[in-house]
């Protein structure tokens, strides 16, 4: 008798599980499918599993294919049930292509091709279909999305738009995409949610297109360089029923929600100050936020990351700010500091693309205050200090894969009725930030070129 094992979460079961359980039954003559409990998919990263463990396990049964169902609950068990029920053949679906090769010192190992636009047909069993995103641009941001959908549960990425259509193509092939297209139109078609992944400049304008063909909207941050576009998006979002979420992926981390909470909670009595930091050394100057000289520089790559804590913690009434950074030839700015003053704190947001400073946020307070070591903006651990030292305390939490996982299951549950990250990033701060950015490029541009101020 041969025998094949399989294993899967099998949320909100569908046709492609049906065939691939299908296909897996046919490769042998006795089926041994493994169904994942809740708890070891969120420690393995699986995010917005919505079926309980009872339910995953009866659809299972339900197709006719399984000979013999069992619980995965921990890493190294696929090893041990191998050995454990003399498995000839260990299959998955063709997204985990390689990562279980270490398998074939046990038995044969095969991948198979995933069902593409089957999924998508059907319906939840809480009445909500499986969300079809498509991507808008194919640039570095999209391509780290691909391997980030594969733990969010309820979604499906299924293809891409790109004016230029051999790049469009290129990408679809290269990520195994149902569909690539140059044609705005019939991109908006085949999709129920979009993920803009433009350069800055085009982000106002694909955002308010998509919301206007009745799409949700995930987008790159920043959202909008203008605080009347960003006033006009989320209002054309609430006239229209449909979901509108800026992409800052670290509000939506379980580290730095946790690091919110704890200092709002008064561990280290009142804030005075901020101090964020993120910059690093881009050593090729073709890059875009090099070259373009009127949307590139650090600040618009990266101060929606050091705005954040900032606008999170001291929020948007601040009484001054002002700016200052170091230029390059053309005008963009590749060290960049802002200063914030409010009635009772300041603050300081530090970004660079030629200049490298240590990426930390420090919170200060009157008990004491929170370190966040670098690269704060992935927070997996920071530290709580005080007068006596004795008292200090260290917390840990989990940062998965690239932390793009977080924004795109809060994305997800808030199409589907269940906006848990509203408090995450809200309207006003993503508004508050675009007002920012606003203020910084007008001052970039009507500020000249000194001597001293440029970097070479």
């Amino acid at each position: 008798m041969k025998k094949v094992i399989t294993y899967g979460t099998y949320d909100l079961f569908h046709e492609g599980h049906y065939r691939l359980l299908e296909r897996a039954k046919a490769l042998g003559d006795y089926l041994i499918v493994g169904v994942t409990t809740e708890s070891f998919d969120q420690a393995r990263g699986k995010l917005n599993v919505v079926d309980s463990l009872m339910t995953r396990v009866e659809n299972v049964k339900k197709t006719g294919f399984a000979d013999e169902v069992i619980v995965e609950d921990h890493i190294g068990q696929k090893v041990e049930d191998i050995q454990k029920y003399g498995v000839d053949i260990f299959v998955l679906g063709s997204d985990w292509e390689g990562k279980f090769d270490y398998l074939k010192d046990f038995c044969e190992v095969r991948y198979l091709e995933r069902t593409r636009g089957i999924s998508s047909t059907l319906k939840r069993a809480s009445n909500h279909k499986i969300v079809r995103i498509g991507l808008i641009g194919n640039g570095r941001i999209a391509k780290r999305f691909i391997p980030e959908s594969h733990f969010v549960s309820g979604m499906e990425l299924t293809g891409v738009y790109n004016p230029r259509r051999e790049s469009a193509e290129k990408f679809a092939h290269q990520q195994d995409l149902e569909f690539f297209t140059d044609n705005e139109e019939e991109f908006y078609q085949h999709v129920d949610a979009v993920d803009i992944c433009t350069p800055h400049q085009y982000h106002y304008e694909y955002t308010k297109r998509a919301l206007e063909h009745g799409k949700h909207v995930l987008c790159e941050k920043p959202m909008a360089l203008q605080k009347a576009q960003a006033e006009e998006l989320f209002n054309l979002a609430k006239e229209k029923g449909l979901i509108l979420m800026e992409a800052i992926k670290t509000a939506y981390t379980p580290g730095f929600i946790r690091l919110l909470s704890m200092v709002q909670s008064g561990v280290i009595g009142e804030i005075r100050d901020v101090e964020s930091c993120f910059t690093r050394i881009f050593p090729n100057d073709s890059f875009r936020e090099m070259t373009d000289a009127e949307y590139g520089g650090c600040f618009t790559e990266y101060g929606s990351y050091t705005l954040l804590p900032i606008i999170k913690l001291l929020g948007s009434n601040y009484t001054d700010i002002r700016f200052e950074c170091f230029k390059a030839g053309n005008g963009i700015d590749l060290y960049t500091k802002v200063y914030f003053n409010y009635q009772h704190s300041m603050a300081t947001a530090k970004t660079g693309l030629k200049v490298k400073s240590d990426g930390h946020l420090l919170i200060s307070g009157t008990k004491g205050y929170i370190m966040v070591a670098a690269p704060w903006w992935k927070t997996t651990e920071f530290e709580i200090c005080y007068e006596d030292f004795n008292q200090n305390e260290k917390f840990f939490t989990k940062y998965l894969g690239d932390g793009l996982r977080y924004e795109l299951s809060d994305f997800i549950s808030a199409i589907n009725g269940n906006p848990r990250g509203d408090f995450k990033l809200t309207r006003n701060e993503s508004i508050a930030c675009a007002e920012i950015m606003e203020k910084f490029l007008e001052w970039r541009k009507n500020t000249p070129i000194k001597e001293g101020m440029v970097i070479v």
